[in-house]
C-alpha cells in the first residue's frame, strides 16, 4: 500500500497538517502533526510506524525536520527512527534507544484481535510488530525551547497519562501541542505507568494555561474554554 493510501491528511491551518492512520485500531490511532517552520519543520508524534511516514509528509528537500515525541507510547513513536533529528522527553531518553515493551506497550498491539482494518502490506502480520530504536538527539525538559526560526515552543512536562508526557506551547500565539496530556476524547489514566495524582496536578495546571488552540494526541482540536472544561471534569471526578 502506498503511504498516501495509508494515512489520512487534513489541513488545519496555513502551514499545519494533521495526519492519522484510519485503518489502525481506534485505541492506537494517534494524531500526527506537521508544522512548517521558516528554518526547519516540526513533526509532532509519528504514529505506529506501519507505513513510510516521511513519504506521506509534504517535506521540502534539504530542509531540516525535527521529529518530536510527546511520550514513548507506541502510537506516538512508531516512525521516530526515520528522522535524523529526534526530540523527546529526557525522563525516558535512555529507553528510546531500546523501545522496551514495558514502556511502549508494543506487545499489546501484537496480541490484539483486530489491530488493523486493512494491512499495510500483503505479508504484514501483527505478531511481527516491533518498534525500531530511535535514540533521542535532543532530550527535552520543562522550560526548554524548540525554535523553528519564525516561532518558538516552550516545553511543558505534564505527567499523569505517562510519567514522561511533555507538550509544546507557542507562548506568542497560544498554539499548544498537548500529546496525551489532554485531548478531546476519553482520557486514559489507568495504564501501568499512569499516575492519577500527577494527572490531577497536570489538570490543575492546564486550567490556567493561556492557550489559543490545542492539538491533542487524539481527537479533534479544541480551544481554551474546552480545555478548561476537560480539566475541570477530570478534577471533579470522585
Amino acid at each position: 500500500m502506498h503511504p498516501n493510501d495509508w494515512f489520512s491528511r487534513v489541513r488545519l491551518a496555513d502551514g499545519i497538517d494533521m495526519l492519522t492512520e484510519p485503518y489502525v485500531h481506534p485505541y492506537m490511532r494517534a494524531n500526527i502533526y506537521h508544522l512548517r517552520g521558516r528554518d526547519r519543520d516540526l513533526v509532532v508524534d509519528t504514529g505506529m510506524g506501519l507505513a513510510d511516514l516521511r513519504a506521506a509528509l509534504d517535506l521540502t528537500p534539504g530542509k531540516p525536520v525535527l521529529a518530536f515525541a510527546t511520550h514513548i507510547h507506541l502510537d506516538h513513536v512508531g516512525s521516530l527512527h526515520a528522522f535524523a533529528e529526534r526530540a523527546g522527553p529526557s525522563a525516558s531518553a535512555d529507553s528510546f534507544a531500546t523501545m522496551p515493551d514495558c514502556l511502549t506497550y508494543a506487545d499489546w498491539f501484537r496480541t490484539m484481535e483486530d489491530p488493523v482494518e486493512r494491512t499495510p502490506a500483503a505479508d504484514w502480520r501483527a505478531a511481527d510488530y516491533r518498534l525500531h530504536p530511535a535514540p533521542l538527539t535532543l532530550p527535552l525538559d520543562e522550560g526548554d525551547v524548540v525554535d523553528l526560526g519564525d516561532r518558538c515552543f516552550t516545553v511543558l512536562h505534564l505527567p499523569g497519562h505517562s510519567p514522561d508526557s511533555i507538550a509544546l506551547l507557542d507562548e506568542a500565539d497560544g498554539l499548544f501541542f498537548s500529546g496525551d496530556a489532554v485531548y478531546d476524547d476519553q482520557l486514559i489514566d489507568d495504564l501501568a505507568d499512569s499516575d492519577r495524582v500527577a494527572y490531577r496536578r497536570t489538570m490543575a495546571r492546564l486550567m490556567d494555561l493561556p492557550i489559543r488552540l490545542a492539538l491533542g494526541g487524539h481527537g479533534p482540536s479544541f480551544d481554551r474554554d474546552r480545555m478548561r472544561r476537560i480539566a475541570r471534569e477530570y478534577l471533579d471526578r470522585p
